[in-house]
């Protein structure tokens, strides 16, 4: 399972959705939209959305921290 999450550093959800995954022991790669110009966009063609976080999890976009949606694309019991 591939999970990438675009973030910010002073963006509470981001970090609201970066602990929820790693207490669920879901590894992750993170890009930095602050500051990496590439990945901005990368961000943006998937989503169509500057805001974040976006997380993509094996094509599945998730806008925010969704944590209900999170749980059903990881599969995760309530």
């Amino acid at each position: 399972m591939q999970i990438i999450i675009y973030s910010t550093p002073s963006c509470p959800y981001c970090h609201l959705a970066k602990k929820f995954l790693e207490e669920e022991g879901f590894k992750y790669i993170e890009y930095n939209v602050a500051d990496d110009e590439e990945k901005r966009e990368e961000m943006f063609k998937k989503s169509k959305q500057m805001g974040v976080p976006v997380i993509d999890i094996n094509g599945e976009i998730v806008i925010g921290f969704d944590k209900p949606r999170l749980m059903e694309l990881l599969k995760i019991k309530q």
